[in-house]
């Protein structure tokens, strides 16, 4: 294993400053658990590794009707799947952070480190996408807001410049009479990457058709993805079975999914149909017939078995 430096600044322009002076020399860090896995098999090998932890400010979890909610850097998924506006507000968000791991990570594992991982089967990165989540991003030069659907650019790779630093994680209120949720199918459950995820968000209309869906899906493509098409296929329909069927069926044929040790290809399509179509219904009967008990949506979450 390959030594480095260890750096803890105590303020945000600390951090810029350091990551400017060392450049690529250099990795930022929050709750380290993807680090340590990667400079243990030597895929990652800093010379300087800056920490996060100690700066002020960045832990901050905070909802208001007006802005919605705000994800500071440091907030870990244990924070998320603890919090009860995320539970009532944001299910499908809990329901991502709940099947993330297990609690010894989710205590240690940010949502911002989650983000700029770039993980293709990244837990909480459908739900973010469905959500509509928008990422504070800080560098030298200033700031800048960037949509989510912008941040992925690769397995592993993000929109960030080199020194910039990702600060805030915001998701705007959702609309009125909405449900959601996220399902992970793994062989072995939370413990074990994700072989498929899906997030569905649904908002009913006061004449009973779909006024905004929103759908995401992981580990079936290169980069977590929204499935717009399928979006569009029941936006203003009915949630009945038909519709929401072919709006899965939709959502599995955009998919561009790989063959790996913990899943075939066609295998994967197949699986993203089924969970896309589990959680709109989902969605559509929890948004006008109120939030279920958050034990229920834990059940949801992680799906081994078929």
């Amino acid at each position: 294993m390959a030594r480095f430096d260890y750096l803890e600044p105590h303020s945000l322009d600390e951090a810029l400053g350091m990551l400017g002076k060392h450049g690529s020399r250099a990795r930022l860090v929050a709750g380290s658990t993807d680090f340590l896995v990667r400079w243990r098999t030597g895929s990652w090998r800093p010379e300087i590794v800056v920490c996060m932890q100690h700066v002020p400010g960045l832990d901050g979890l905070s909802f208001n009707d007006d802005d919605g909610l705000s994800i500071g850097a440091m907030v870990t998924v244990q924070d998320i799947e603890q919090d009860a506006v995320v539970r009532a507000r944001y299910p499908a968000l809990a329901a991502g952070a709940a099947a993330f791991a297990g609690v010894q990570v989710r205590n240690l594992a940010t949502v911002a480190g989650n983000v700029c991982n770039a993980s293709p089967a990244g837990d909480t990165l459908p739900a973010l996408l469905a959500y509509d989540a928008q990422c504070r991003i800080v560098g030298s030069n200033g700031e800048r807001s960037l949509p989510l659907t912008e941040v992925f650019v690769g397995p592993g790779q993000t929109a960030l410049a080199a020194g910039e630093i990702m600060t805030e994680i915001r998701l705007p209120t959702p609309q009125l009479n909405s449900g959601g949720l996220y399902i992970k199918h793994s062989p072995r459950g939370a413990m074990d990457i994700s072989a498929v995820g899906a997030a569905s968000v649904v908002s009913i209309g006061s004449d009973g058709t779909c006024a905004s869906v929103r759908i995401a899906l992981g580990a079936v493509a290169p980069t977590p993805m929204r499935a717009f098409g399928a979006e569009g296929r029941l936006v203003g329909q009915t949630p009945t079975d038909e519709n929401i069927a072919e709006s899965a069926r939709i959502a599995a044929q955009s998919c561009s999914p790989i063959a790996d040790v913990r899943s075939g290809a066609e295998y994967r399509r197949e699986i993203a149909r089924v969970l896309t179509e589990r959680t709109l219904r989902h969605a559509a009967q929890t948004a006008v017939g109120g939030v279920p008990e958050f034990d229920d949506i834990r059940r949801l979450a992680v799906q081994t078995a078929w």
